[in-house]
C-alpha cells in the first residue's frame, strides 16, 4: 500500500509545486504593469447660416431685349454667410435655367456666364462695393480656396442674363437659385 501511495501522491505533490510556482511568477508580473488615461477631444466650429438677402432683380424688360445685371450692381443676388471666422467653404450653388410664370405658362430663359459671382469675406453685403475676396467667379463652379473672413461673415454676389423672346408673354417670372455652404475643413 505504500508504494501505491508513492506513486499517487508524487504527481500530485509535482503538479501542486508548478502550480505555486506559476502563481509566483504570474503575480511578479503583474506587479509590473502600470495604467493610463488619455483623452479624446474636439471642438465644433461655429453652425454656418446662409441667407438670401436680395434676389436677383431683373426689373422691368422688353420682349426680345436681352437684359444683364453685373455681380456689382445694385440688383444683384446677395447671400450671407455666417459662421466660424477664416474657415474654408465649399460652395455649390444650383441655377435655374429659366424663370417662369406663377401659373406656369410660359418660362423665361436666364443664363449664368463664368464670370457672374463674386464672394466678399469681409462684413460687406452690398454688392456695389467690394472688399477683399473672389471676383467675377464662376458661379457653377467656385474657387474651393474660398474662405470665411476673419470676423466669421462672407458674401455671395450674384448677376446674370435674362433672355426674353420676342413675343415672350407679359407678366412676373420667378426662378429658384439654391445655395449650399458647408466648411470643408481647411
Amino acid at each position: 500500500m505504500k508504494t501505491e501511495w508513492k506513486r499517487n501522491f508524487r504527481p500530485k505533490a509535482l503538479f501542486a509545486a508548478i502550480c505555486t510556482v506559476a502563481l509566483v511568477l504570474s503575480s511578479t508580473n503583474v506587479k509590473a504593469q502600470d495604467v493610463a488615461v488619455g483623452q479624446a477631444t474636439a471642438t465644433v466650429q461655429a453652425i454656418l447660416t446662409v441667407t438670401s438677402s436680395s434676389a436677383l432683380a431683373f426689373g422691368t424688360i422688353f420682349q426680345g431685349v436681352p437684359t444683364t445685371i453685373a455681380n456689382n450692381n445694385a440688383n444683384a443676388g446677395v447671400f450671407t454667410i455666417t459662421g466660424q471666422g477664416a474657415s474654408g467653404l465649399s460652395i455649390f450653388m444650383q441655377l435655374p435655367d429659366y424663370l417662369s410664370t406663377a401659373t406656369g405658362d410660359d418660362r423665361l430663359v436666364v443664363a449664368f456666364s463664368t464670370t457672374d459671382a463674386s464672394v466678399d469675406s469681409t462684413t460687406n453685403t452690398t454688392s456695389t462695393t467690394f472688399g477683399v475676396g473672389w471676383q467675377n467667379t464662376n458661379p457653377h463652379n467656385f474657387n474651393s480656396a474660398v474662405t470665411m473672413g476673419g470676423g466669421g461673415q462672407a458674401a455671395i454676389f450674384l448677376g446674370g442674363k435674362v433672355l426674353p423672346t420676342v413675343d415672350q408673354a407679359a407678366g412676373a417670372y420667378t426662378g429658384d437659385i439654391i445655395l449650399t455652404v458647408a466648411y470643408n475643413g481647411t
